[in-house]
């Protein structure tokens, strides 16, 4: 079955320009389908977060946020997956399973709850016979040490807050569908 819908523009076109530098991933690649390993339980697979590095950033960058967001779930603000605030700047990677809660992040950062309800990350889950999901997965460059939120704040309210902060974004985005 399939929810015969348009697919969703790239939710990062539509916000302010910043400037831009380059993730990568062992795990993970532009345009390709993720693997089990990465897929949330609910769908079958071990909802374990990808190892992401970055390179590049500004020089007068303070802190990371790392996200993950799917603009096409079947509702009309799109899904947060993943959302680590607060990474500190001489942080340049998250190795695989960074995402299993906060003693997994580097000493200062947090998840807060993205739409599974747990802090910490949660896998690809598209509906079955739906269309390919993208994952963006971003690392925003932060311009403060700490974004003014904390653990109970929403993925919306971190989104937010990075609209004022960002100076650059690195994104890369597999695809997941079942």
């Amino acid at each position: 079955m399939s929810l015969d819908r348009p697919v969703a523009p790239d939710p990062y076109e539509l916000l302010p320009e910043t400037g831009a530098f380059t993730v990568t991933s062992t795990d993970v690649r532009d345009g390709e389908k993720l693997d089990l390993e990465y897929v949330h339980d609910s769908a079958g697979g071990k909802n374990v977060s990808p190892q992401l590095s970055w390179s590049g950033a500004p020089e007068d960058t303070k802190s990371y946020v790392v996200t993950c967001f799917d603009p096409d779930a079947p509702i009309p603000g799109g899904f947060w997956h993943w959302v680590a605030v607060n990474i500190p700047a001489s942080t340049t990677e998250l190795p695989t399973g960074a995402g299993a809660g906060d003693s997994s992040l580097p000493e200062g950062a947090f998840h807060v709850r993205p739409d599974f309800g747990d802090r910490q990350y949660g896998g690809a889950a598209p509906p079955p016979g739906d269309q390919d999901h993208r994952y963006y997965f971003v690392v925003h460059a932060v311009d403060v040490a700490k974004l003014d939120v904390d653990e109970d704040s929403s993925p919306a309210v971190v989104s937010f807050n990075l609209a004022f902060h960002t100076l650059a974004r690195a994104i890369i985005t597999p695809t997941y569908a079942h």
